[in-house]
């Protein structure tokens, strides 16, 4: 019998992604399947979720094989309680993936040459500075998922000695990988660009507090596509004021969109963008989805399940 899939996002959602799922539906020999926005529960094989969905009580999809995640940020799901079937994260290397890699180079690189000065600040005057290269540049990434791993690889491609850290062993050509709290100072120490790309948890709240933003070393530029909560807001800020901090490019915050409010508007060292460092692309995310549920249909194992103990 074919699978029904209730698509459970927001409605302009439904809009982008109703023909890439029916195409990348035919294309795998499903094209039988049944793909709507309303279905009885119990009659549903796949839900393919965007956690700021009407859908929070999964206990009545009794017949449901997995939740296939539309973002790569699970934490607004992963914990919780009613969730008891298999839950895939998007790893999208065709379009979330690339895309994160081009908003993170082309962001390190504009610090790196220091861009901000020499068409903003020159003010009539001839003040000629060379930055150094790339190899004299040390860029850190906590995180070595998926997107950070292929940050650091295409960091290193251009030169850059990249350290990259996880909470877990992990190795990644051409990076100098470190683990523990022990690799989180070593890394910290040594990163004159800071790239944050790790998932939210318990463990990585607020993980660059105050103390971590001192141990970095003078000046140093932070890069956050990761998640808002990533950084303490208020250590920031007096980071910046005191000069430990040289600059913060920050794409997510604890509250999107970023009330107007917010000193990170105002403050003459921070960039500000609106959460576009990287985004889901339909027509790739909807293969990935899909080959998943081809998957689930073979009887096969599920891809990018998410580890509910960890959090990711």
């Amino acid at each position: 019998m074919a699978p029904t899939i209730l698509f459970a996002a927001l409605p302009e959602r439904w809009v982008q992604y109703e023909a890439p799922l029916r195409t990348a539906l035919a294309e795998a020999g499903l094209a039988g399947a049944t793909l709507v926005t309303e279905a009885a529960p119990e009659t549903v094989d796949y839900i393919v979720y965007a956690p700021n969905s009407d859908v929070q009580d999964f206990t009545p999809y009794t017949r449901c094989k997995a939740v296939l995640n539309l973002w790569a940020g699970v934490e607004n799901v992963a914990q919780n309680p009613t969730l008891t079937q298999p839950l895939a994260r998007m790893v999208d290397a065709a379009g979330l993936t690339q895309g994160m890699v081009e908003w993170v180079t082309g962001h390190v690189l504009r610090h790196h040459l220091e861009m901000d000065a020499h068409i903003h600040g020159l003010n009539g005057e001839w003040r000629k500075t060379v930055p150094p290269l790339s190899r004299e540049r040390p860029v850190t990434i906590l995180g070595l998922g998926a997107l950070g791993s292929a940050c650091g690889t295409a960091l290193a491609g251009l030169g850059f000695p990249v350290t990259g850290w996880s909470r877990r062993p992990k190795k990644v050509p051409g990076l100098r990988c470190l683990s523990g709290a022990d690799g989180l100072d070593a890394a910290l120490a040594e990163a004159r660009i800071l790239v944050l790309l790790l998932p939210l948890t318990d463990e990585t709240e607020n993980l660059m507090n105050a103390d971590r933003l001192a141990r970095l070393p003078r000046g140093a530029v932070i890069v956050n596509p990761g998640r808002g909560a990533l950084i303490d807001d208020d250590a920031l800020l007096a980071a910046l004021d005191q000069g430990q901090i040289g600059h913060a490019t920050l794409d997510v915050f604890r509250t999107e969109p970023l009330p107007p409010e917010h000193p990170f508007w105002a403050h003459p060292q921070v960039t500000v963008t609106p959460h576009i460092a990287s985004e889901t692309r339909p027509d790739s995310a909807a293969r990935v989805i899909v080959e998943n549920i081809r998957r689930g249909e073979a009887g096969e194992p599920f891809l990018h399940l998410v580890d509910r103990d960890a959090g990711y």
